[in-house]
């Protein structure tokens, strides 16, 4: 009888690990990687098989989705790839919020942005959307005014008002925190600046808040958007266990957004 009882499940759990469906998913390291990790535990309850794949930079991963080497990616906010849609004609659409990474502005040189030396070199992500997030809230926060006609897509060339006369320095997203011992201060995204050791809640002068507009977003191919596998990636990552493990493991670094 306990045979039997053996034979029987492990039956169930070879027929479940055949039938179980694999999806390849992008993300970035740090953060974006932590989460998937506990997504894809939830993920293999519902027989999906999250083969998670990680870029260091912010264009590879929508590239590899539109040609199909990936099913899906977890790594951007909604305006990134709304910019992404229109610059690269990209068959892509976001299918579910996820969380949102406050951007954060970061210094070695000054404890407050009102102590900025005149002419201080300001860091910024150089992509056009986390350039535009970085330039908002630097002007929230009293540095400089910008063009209130641009909103999102504000670029350095909308600073209309300068009393500091602050120089914007366009880097590589991955490349600000580096970017600390030479720069009067940096706008960097919370996923880069974990992974570069930095606590947000301590480190950063100021953060923007969780009503941000830059949420981030799992995307998928159009063509793919009501497959039941897309249903079910969603059902795992807005599960309760993911939502735990966000809260404990980032504490407001990183904010569940559904």
């Amino acid at each position: 009888m306990k045979l039997t009882f053996l034979a029987a499940a492990l039956a169930a759990l070879l027929s479940t690990a055949a039938t179980a469906e694999t999806i390849k998913i992008g993300v970035t390291g740090g953060p974006h990687a932590e989460i998937m990790e506990a997504v894809k535990a939830e993920a293999a309850k519902s027989g999906l098989d999250l083969k998670i794949v990680e870029f260091s930079d912010y264009i590879q991963p929508n590239a590899a989705l539109a040609q199909g080497d990936l099913d899906a990616n977890s790594y951007q906010h909604q305006p990134f790839l709304d910019q992404q849609i229109a610059d690269r004609g990209y068959k892509i659409v976001s299918v579910a919020k996820t969380v949102v990474f406050p951007m954060g502005i970061y210094s070695k040189k000054v404890k407050s942005l009102a102590d900025l030396p005149n002419g201080a070199q300001i860091g910024i992500p150089n992509d056009p959307t986390n350039g535009g997030r970085a330039l908002l809230l630097l002007q929230n926060a009293g540095v400089f005014k910008l063009d209130p006609s641009k909103g999102l897509k504000s670029t350095p060339l909308d600073i209309v008002a300068n009393p500091k006369k602050v120089k914007i320095v366009e880097i590589e997203a991955p490349q600000l925190p580096r970017t600390l011992d030479d720069l009067s201060a940096s706008a960097i995204n919370t996923n880069y600046a974990i992974t570069a050791g930095l606590t947000p809640s301590r480190d950063a002068i100021i953060l923007d808040g969780a009503d941000s507009a830059y949420v981030n977003v799992l995307a998928v191919q159009i063509k793919d958007k009501d497959k039941p596998w897309v249903q079910k990636l969603i059902a795992a990552y807005h599960s309760g266990a993911v939502k735990a493990f966000i809260d404990q493991k980032y504490q407001k670094a990183a904010i569940p957004a559904w």
